[in-house]
């Protein structure tokens, strides 16, 4: 067994010789869990990113939902300690099937095993790598010089250049993309650039944009993966590459920006080991709609609830962000990144990331 595995085994055995005292002593069992709520996020000036607060919740088995949530608690801890010893792994999904055979310790929903995994990685303080559960999407692609070492799942060692070494979809990123499966070996890059939409990775790519900008392109898939936002936070923090994000004009892609730079609200209790505060957003605004006179689409009213809580969330509270929120509420437009394509395909490469680049200073 690793140490990585003895301490996840050694955490659930804590959780579960406290539940047994507490039987032992007489009492209901109980298990406290911070509440995971955008009310309960605060900033952490430790790492400069949010992180849920001291607000806690009680799952108790004073009643039978809370009881039956605490016998799932125990059948997934030793699941996890199993697996950890046997030296395999699972997917959330196959998780939820596996409780079949736990009679009246089965889940209802994915959510409810979603869920209980999150707050084992709350409890613990540890990751759900850690517990050898696997997520069903797939990480991201990378394309840039870059090079890496990475353990297959026989155990053999493979060096790789994310630029001279991989096709035109990129290196594809793990789920597990700690330092004992993926070490950053060195890179000649400048700064990274991560891309919402794979329309626009491909049109970089085709450009020459990693190579004439000496740049490293991560393809975000939308809403980035944990091991997308974990592996560009180890570039940022091991070999000091800027990180710039590159998205649509809406509030959604808004979001994809403050996960990658502040954590997410369900990752808050991991923020620090997904995020990367020093981010930079380069993506569309409601300010080049206009000073680049963009195509757009109409906000639909779920767009416009999404700006107004926006307008309320603690990672858009700074000047640049509520600038930008109310003149998209002001204008009623969206645009996409293609829009660009509207001056044609290189524009995106010769005109608007130089300026963008430039305006953050990751470009002299």
């Amino acid at each position: 067994m690793t140490e990585e595995g003895k301490e996840a085994v050694q955490k659930l055995y804590e959780i579960a010789e406290s539940i047994y005292d507490q039987i032992d002593s007489g009492k209901i069992p109980k298990m406290s869990i911070p509440l995971r709520t955008k009310s309960n996020i605060r900033f952490d000036p430790k790492h400069s990113v949010w992180k849920y607060g001291n607000a806690s919740g009680a799952r108790s088995a004073k009643k039978t939902q809370g009881a039956l949530m605490l016998l799932r608690t125990m059948y997934v801890m030793e699941l996890i300690e199993d697996m950890i010893k046997e030296k395999k792994s699972s997917t959330l999904r196959e998780m939820y099937y596996i409780s079949e055979g736990w009679e009246k310790g089965k889940f209802h929903s994915q959510d409810e095993s979603n869920n209980l995994a999150e707050d084992l990685e709350v409890v613990t303080g540890l990751m759900r790598e850690d517990f050898k559960l696997r997520p069903e999407e797939n990480g991201a692609s990378v394309i840039g010089d870059l090079t890496i070492e990475e353990q297959d799942r026989k155990g053999k060692v493979k060096r790789i250049n994310c630029l001279e070494d991989v096709g035109d979809s990129g290196y594809g990123i793990p789920y597990n993309v700690e330092k004992d499966k993926v070490k950053i070996l060195s890179t000649n890059a400048d700064f990274i650039i991560a891309i919402e939409t794979g329309g626009m990775f491909d049109r970089l790519v085709e450009n020459g944009f990693p190579e004439d900008s000496n740049a490293v392109l991560v393809h975000l898939k939308g809403q980035p993966a944990r091991s997308t936002r974990r592996f560009i936070k180890r570039l940022n923090e091991e070999v000091h590459l800027p990180v710039v994000v590159f998205t649509d004009g809406d509030p959604w892609s808004f979001r994809i920006f403050a996960s990658v730079a502040y954590g997410a609200i369900k990752t808050a209790h991991i923020s620090e080991y997904l995020a990367t505060p020093t981010s930079e957003f380069i993506g569309i605004t409601a300010s080049d709609i206009e000073n680049y006179d963009l195509p757009t689409d109409k906000l639909t009213d779920r767009d416009i609830k999404a700006l107004e809580a926006e307008q309320k969330d603690p990672r858009f509270v700074d000047e640049f962000w509520r600038g930008e929120i109310e003149l998209m509420l002001k204008l009623g437009k969206k645009a996409e990144q293609q829009a660009l394509a509207k001056y044609g395909l290189d524009y995106v490469t010769d005109k608007y990331l130089p300026d963008k680049l430039t305006e953050v200073g990751v470009l002299k």
